[in-house]
């Protein structure tokens, strides 16, 4: 006799997993043969969330990254003066041959926000950040020289300028995009409806072998582009003489 086996797969909170009052518990109950497995997608995001947060100086970025949202993000009118200090940076940038043009390029969006687990959403914030990031400066800028701005605005506005206009920071945030760039790719793969185990058994192989070539080649490609990008916006670079850098409390 042939039987059919059907799986089930989503989150692992105790309302989805739990094995009595579960979300797979009531599927089980009409369908024995509905095994339920943990989404694959869901614990890579949960595994890269919490390796992060097990790294200090990571930590630190991403709970930075928040409060610089939070406070360009607060108001209409810093919302209003992002947008129109992105717009000139894009008309600049594309006319300087730094940008390319094309459908769908160069859209003056809002700055993007990260949620608590998905990694996905902390890519997005990322690549946002890197995409406004002169902006970014020029309405944290304006906050900090506002006469209406509180003394708690303006200090929260200068702690935020102090930290993204710093070598740690920008090396931090062109190293994180480098590394999501490759997991957000796994992560998006691990949902499409059409994965198999082979496919996604070779996917994370994969995966594992670009992260270990960027720890092994794409140091110093990675080094001189941040060095660039602190030139360009007027940073400090700490001495490079030494063989081993020590970023914030970890060794390169």
């Amino acid at each position: 006799m042939f039987l059919q086996q059907f799986f089930q797969g989503y989150d692992g909170a105790s309302n989805m997993r739990g094995a009595f009052n579960g979300l797979q518990a009531l599927f089980l109950r009409d369908c024995p043969y509905a095994y339920y497995v943990h989404c694959f997608a869901h614990r890579l995001q949960l595994a890269l969330v919490g390796a992060a947060e097990k790294q200090d100086y990571v930590w630190e970025f991403f709970s930075m990254l928040a409060n610089v949202v939070n406070i360009v993000t607060g108001s209409s009118k810093r919302l209003s003066e992002l947008q129109t200090a992105h717009g000139i940076e894009v008309d600049h940038s594309v006319a300087s041959g730094e940008r390319e043009t094309g459908r769908g390029l160069n859209q003056i969006g809002n700055l993007q926000r990260a949620g608590s687990t998905r990694w996905s959403s902390h890519f997005n914030c990322v690549c946002s950040l890197i995409d406004k990031y002169g902006s970014i400066i020029v309405v944290l800028e304006n906050i900090n020289n506002c006469s209406t701005s509180t003394s708690s605005q303006r200090g929260e506005a200068r702690g935020s300028l102090k930290a993204l206009k710093s070598f740690n920071f920008l090396f931090v945030l062109h190293l994180m995009h480098k590394i999501m760039a490759i997991t957000n790719l796994l992560c998006r793969a691990l949902q499409s409806k059409s994965i198999d185990i082979l496919n996604a058994m070779d996917l994370v192989a994969t995966t594992k072998e670009l992260l270990q070539s960027l720890r092994d080649d794409g140091f110093d490609v990675l080094l001189q582009y941040v060095i660039s990008v602190c030139e360009k916006f007027g940073i400090g670079v700490p001495d490079m003489s030494a063989r081993y850098m020590d970023v914030g409390r970890v060794t390169i």
